[in-house]
């Protein structure tokens, strides 16, 4: 069976593939028999490079042609491709791609940086390939590796299409973990697309960089479905309108942050630009408020709106339909097809009431769910119940069958669609030596949703302002973990076993709230 994207590039080899549009003339645009034939020249520079289905390769870099050509590359050879976030510091990706086992790297010239010095000092990476700039040394030119590949379909067997995707989402331990997907079941996701009415002529827009696991696969969908995909490198919202309207672009995936900066220009602003094309807007990555849904429906097209409830590593669980949106305030939606949830309380047995008063931890059956932890096998089994997954969210139904999620298991903050677990930051800050114990937890953000507090007890006779830990945070996490405030207590509240009564101290925060989520 051959590869999807060469079956399109002989189907409808001129139509648009992908276009980044920065404005002003500056457009790239590749057809779908120029996509294919980048995607094929990085396919078999991989394979020159000692590349092997099963292998690791990873990417990095913001949205572009090229992130999209290595992953459809990488689908190509049969590899797992590990999306790297960008914005992480040096020594974070160096755990990641160490972590990852990755032998090839794939980096925008913009981050090479990141990779500096990791050839030859971890044991797996034996190459960096830059694109869209210079080479420094050490590392590869994409330019000069691609140039003299063949731009025939890389030649794999069987293996086409077999990899799969690793994605790095932070542990409750504060060391990532890398959840690995092999494949998409073929009728779940029939069932999602078939719900969700995606057509061939849809235009999709990124609302977000590729690497979260929502905007990189509802792309995926889109070429599946031939699309036409806008990309836009890094999210402006004014200039996320001007492309909506140029190419009338019907269907997106967006956490709240972003869509809230669009709603949140001026009306004269948003008055220059047509929005009457948006057709499906997928809501996620963090809970929209009610209050943002409004304003959406206000700007856009009210029968737009799907809300759905998932993670990176149980894929899309809940669909909230846009008839449902106003009438069903704070739900994430029913089961999506081919999805079963029960939910377990603390003795395990399972939850048959309905209403707040029925809490109960999420688990999820499907045939879609993520297959392992990579080289985390106690993490996998801890999160499992025969073939139930669960990450960890509290839940209940209400009588109609629609679930509510109410609180998180773990203390996992989302802040503008950002998944951040509070132990890796209060690992970095407690290296600082005027610190001697801290809490880390989310309080309410109107333009985020929650944002990242710690609560600081000092070294005796240590002095120390928030600013400082701001600054020493800076120097050890990717900017969105560094605490946005901070408070100095004499003693930190714990259990009787010493671990800390979170709850206690996040509830002056979110007092007034009926969820300590978004």
């Amino acid at each position: 069976m051959p590869d999807i994207l060469t079956a399109y590039a002989e189907s409808q080899p001129d139509k648009l593939a992908v276009v980044d549009d920065k404005g002003e003339g500056d457009i790239v645009r590749w057809t779908y028999a120029e996509l294919e034939v980048a995607a094929n020249r990085l396919g078999n520079a991989l394979l020159s490079l000692g590349a092997v289905p099963r292998q690791k390769v990873i990417w990095c870099g913001p949205n572009s042609l090229p992130v999209v050509a290595v992953i459809n590359a990488a689908r190509k050879i049969g590899a797992v491709a590990v999306p790297l976030n960008y914005r992480l510091t040096a020594e974070e990706a160096r755990y990641v791609v160490g972590h990852s086992d990755a032998e090839i790297a794939y980096v925008d010239a913009e981050y090479a940086h990141l990779f500096a010095g990791l050839v030859g000092e971890l044991e797996k990476l034996r190459h960096v390939i830059v694109f869209g700039g210079p080479a420094p040394a050490g590392m590869l030119s994409s330019e000069e590796l691609t140039d003299g590949a063949s731009a025939g379909p890389p030649e794999v067997g069987d293996a086409v299409g077999t990899g799969g995707t690793m994605i790095y989402t932070s542990g409750t331990t504060g060391k990532p973990k890398g959840a690995v997907r092999h494949a998409m079941d073929p009728e779940t996701g029939l069932g999602l697309v078939s719900l969700l009415g995606y057509r061939p002529d849809d235009i999709y827009i990124t609302s977000g960089p590729l690497y979260h696991s929502g905007p990189g696969a509802f792309m995926g969908i889109g070429l599946l479905f031939g699309q036409t995909i806008v990309v836009q490198r890094k999210f402006d919202p004014e200039d996320w309108l001007r492309l909506v309207e140029k190419y009338k672009a019907t269907s997106t995936f967006s956490a709240p942050a972003l869509v809230r900066m669009v709603c949140s220009l001026p009306d004269e602003v948003k008055a220059k630009y047509d929005r009457s094309s948006m057709r499906v807007m997928i809501a996620n990555a963090a809970p929209w408020s009610f209050a943002l849904k409004q304003q959406y429906v206000a700007d856009f097209p009210p029968e737009s709106l799907w809300e759905i409830y998932g993670s990176t590593e149980l894929g899309v669980d809940c669909i909230l339909k846009p008839e449902d949106q106003m009438r069903k305030p704070g739900s994430c939606g029913q089961p999506a097809p081919g999805i079963e949830i029960v939910l377990f309380d603390a003795d395990g047995s399972v939850v048959t009431g309905t209403g707040p008063d029925n809490t109960g931890e999420l688990y999820v059956r499907s045939k879609g769910v993520f297959d392992e932890y990579y080289k985390q096998q106690d993490s996998y089994d801890a999160a499992s119940r025969g073939d139930f997954h669960t990450v960890g969210d509290i839940a209940y139904w209400d009588d109609e069958g629609y679930l509510y999620i109410c609180d998180r298991k773990s203390d996992m903050i989302i802040s503008g669609g950002m998944n951040i677990y509070p132990a890796e930051i209060e690992a970095a800050l407690e290296q600082h030596p005027a610190i001697y114990d801290v809490a880390v937890f989310g309080i309410p953000s109107e333009d985020w949703g929650e944002m990242v507090h710690a609560t600081v007890v000092l070294a005796p006779d240590a002095s120390l302002t928030p600013e400082e830990i701001k600054a020493f945070g800076k120097q050890h996490l990717a900017s969105y973990k560094v605490p946005r405030s901070v408070d100095f207590v004499e003693e930190l509240p714990r259990t009787g076993s010493g671990k800390i009564l979170k709850r206690q101290l996040r509830a002056p925060y979110w007092a007034g709230r009926t969820a300590q989520v978004g």
